[in-house]
């Protein structure tokens, strides 16, 4: 891990409500559940996903969900990095 400090003028936008994205992934089945997740912060879906992958038994990753010039994309968060049926 690698940390500096930085100026909080170099980014142009900020937004406080995300949208998460969360998927389990079944290795067994090759299959995955996903979610899209609103309304809540970070810590809260964290504990979510963590729960649900418990309950379950399966991995799972946790996206944010963001656009970049229009393009909606996704920027892992936690979990499962790559693709889990590899």
């Amino acid at each position: 891990m690698h940390v500096r400090g930085v100026d909080p003028r170099d980014t142009t936008w900020e937004q406080d409500a995300a949208t998460y994205r969360a998927y389990f992934w079944d290795r067994s089945a090759n299959t995955s559940d996903d979610y899209e997740v609103t309304g809540a912060d970070v810590e809260e879906v964290l504990a979510w996903a963590r729960a649900k992958a418990e309950e379950t038994g399966s991995a799972y990753t946790l996206y944010v969900r963001v656009t970049d010039e229009g393009k909606p994309g996704l920027v892992r968060l936690s979990g499962v990095a790559g693709d889990p049926f590899a």
